[in-house]
């Protein structure tokens, strides 16, 4: 047992170190002390860098250069939608009084995605506080042929939340409100705008956890996970949102407010219309209000850092995390070793175990200390003994917890900070989940930076990330449609839990049939007849 190489649980760390040497038994390896307790500007960073940020925070300096426009770089044609006329302002101002914003120093960062990488050119911003106020401007929006794009956190990676043209943006930053929690079902009710840390402070207060849980957390709104049907790193112990959302009060493109924010577990009458919003990412409706169920807080977590020889022992470690651990399992993320050298050197956080080719994070989540310590220690016993791991370390405490988490969760910030980033989010059989990212450092040679691949194991969950020193559209071409086509060919999907938005609506094809894609398009024309609500995001252009 793992007790015998551990007498006792170190009050916040221990460091395991596995001997290189063929042979050497379990009962051998030897473990180094708590010693190594990290000190300001030790391996865990430098002084005042904060292992965990807003997303979006570090997206841009103050001399970075200005982003191209959507429409330029996409050649994108723009609908025949009115323009926002000073008519138009006087009546949104009468819907919204101090709620209309013109400013173009204040519209700047709204019509940015925090990656850079698309631009829209809108000239309106609404912060509407109600859902009848939500249902007044689309009903105004709708009478007038404006187009509307919905924006919660605008933390999204494929330009969902950011308008293409000159739509008038809809935040949801001032719809804030906590409606109710019930602290014996656990189900919170609240409107679309609550961002998700405040969300999961509130919750754990009161015993209870959010059932989802994101690197974007300080800056995204409920509202727009739910839209984008976001997974996130707690996906493997809760499941998605159209599982945990229990409710949702929508408000439609004409402005009809749909009140099914119900907080029933069970409720078999006719057709579950929520479904059709969750993962619609703003296209048939702008959520206003959601009813989630949240799970009851665990007592005892543990976090586990490991290096692994190769992605063959990542995969042999996750089925045997998943066959000794079972119920306690509650993430089991991997990073490659490119992943590791970019937190390293954009954001000055040190791999915490010696180098290794992957990583892999672990969490468990349970209600007795004793019994998940146990199950740990068995674990990490087995994968050590046979090899699987070759290094790892283990923060008993939550600020530990949280610095082994940051390595995991601010990939996507170092990515930004390395230049022009392609983003791929997929889903595929895992034992060829790493094989597209080992393609493509072959197929780019020289052409590309970094090509990295990190993600969610558990789920099945690739993030392919390929970073260029700027945008190049034969860069693109060299990408796309070859990464699009490769994954067809594994029945994988083209969006595991980003979602289409505009950057990836056009290669919904290569994984829904035609008749699918024929269904989508009947219900947008019937939810929304003008197409007025987040035009350009994903269905496919119409020729």
């Amino acid at each position: 047992m793992m007790s015998r190489l551990a007498p006792r649980w170190p009050a916040w760390l221990f460091w395991w170190r596995v001997a290189c040497a063929q042979g050497v038994s379990a009962q051998q390896r030897t473990w180094a002390g708590a010693s190594r307790i990290p000190g300001p500007g030790g391996p865990w960073g430098a002084t005042g860098t904060s292992p965990l940020v807003r997303r979006g925070s570090s997206s841009a300096s103050s001399g970075a250069p200005e982003v191209t426009l959507t429409r330029e770089r996409y050649s994108a044609r723009r609908l025949p939608f009115s323009v926002v006329s000073e008519d138009d302002l006087a009546a949104l101002e009468r819907i919204v009084p101090g709620g209309v914003i013109t400013d173009p120093e204040e519209l700047e960062a709204p019509n940015v995605d925090w990656l850079r990488t698309v631009r829209g050119s809108s000239k309106v911003l609404l912060r509407p506080r109600t859902s009848q106020e939500v249902a007044h401007i689309l009903r105004y929006c709708h009478e007038r042929n404006l187009a509307v794009s919905p924006q919660g956190g605008n933390t999204g990676m494929v330009g969902g939340s950011t308008p293409v043209f000159d739509e008038i943006i809809v935040s949801t930053a001032l719809m804030n409100q906590i409606v109710s929690f019930h602290n014996v079902s656990g189900v919170l009710v609240c409107q679309a705008g609550c961002v998700l840390e405040e969300l999961s402070r509130y919750v754990e207060e009161r015993g209870f956890v959010m059932p989802l849980d994101l690197g974007a957390k300080g800056s995204c709104h409920i509202g727009g996970n739910v839209a984008t049907n976001a997974g996130g790193l707690r996906f493997l112990r809760y499941g998605s949102l159209r599982g945990t959302v229990l409710g949702l009060e929508v408000v439609l493109a004409d402005g009809t407010i749909l009140n099914c924010l119900t907080s029933l577990r069970k409720d078999n009458t006719g057709y579950d219309l929520k479904q059709l919003f969750i993962g619609s990412e703003g296209t048939l409706g702008v959520i206003t209000a959601v009813s989630i169920l949240c799970p009851p807080k665990p007592s005892a977590v543990n976090v586990a850092f490991l290096g692994c020889p190769g992605f063959a022992e990542v995969l042999q470690t996750f089925c045997t995390c998943r066959g000794m651990l079972g119920e306690i399992l509650s993430a089991f993320e991997f990073m490659d070793a490119e992943c590791m050298k970019l937190v390293g050197r954009h954001l000055r956080l040190a791999c915490p175990v010696q180098e290794s080719p992957f990583y892999v994070l672990i969490e468990t989540s349970g209600s007795g200390a004793g019994h998940d310590a146990e199950k740990l220690s068995g674990f990490l016993e087995q994968v050590l003994g046979s090899g699987l791991v070759t290094d790892g370390t283990l923060a008993a405490d939550q600020r530990r917890a949280k610095m082994l988490w940051a390595l995991r969760e601010r990939i996507t910030e170092a990515l930004s900070r390395d230049g022009y980033v392609y983003k791929y989010d997929l889903s595929l059989p895992l034992d060829r989940l790493y094989d597209l990212v080992s393609d493509l450092r072959a197929r780019l040679g020289l052409h590309a930076k970094h090509v990295v691949g990190y993600g969610h194991l558990g789920d099945g969950n690739l993030h392919l990330n390929v970073t260029a020193e700027a945008f190049s559209p034969s860069l693109l071409g060299t990408l796309e449609p070859y990464v699009y086509e490769w994954v067809a060919r594994q029945r994988g999907s083209v969006s595991a839990e980003h979602g289409l938005g505009f950057k990836k609506k056009d290669v919904l094809g290569y994984s829904k049939p035609p008749e699918a894609l024929q269904l989508m398009q009947q219900l947008k024309a019937l939810l929304d007849p003008k197409g007025i609500l987040n035009p350009y995001k994903t269905l496919p252009t119409r020729t």
